[in-house]
């Protein structure tokens, strides 16, 4: 354990960005899995709107560094291939 002052400051941020970036990251799974659920259903309507929530979600991620900016839309754009592909 830290025993410098600024050392046990930074400790007390990182435990508090942690907590915040893990409700984030779990979040941005449910709506990714709402969406999959979605497309294993063949529901396009419910998948779209789901995907819409998702899209919201990751590109807010993404601006608050939680996670990378191209992955987000590596995420988003493959979403919209399967949603894409069962609307055929």
């Amino acid at each position: 354990m830290a025993n410098h002052k600024s050392a046990l400051k930074r400790h007390r941020q990182s435990l508090k960005r942690r907590a915040r970036n893990r409700i984030s990251k779990t979040r941005i799974k449910n709506t990714v899995k709402a969406v999959r659920v979605a497309i294993e259903e063949k529901d396009v309507a419910k998948a779209m709107e789901a995907l819409k929530d998702a899209t919201s979600i990751l590109d807010r991620a993404a601006r608050k560094k939680i996670i990378h900016q191209r992955q987000a839309q590596r995420r988003i754009a493959r979403l919209q291939v399967a949603i894409n592909k069962i609307a055929e």
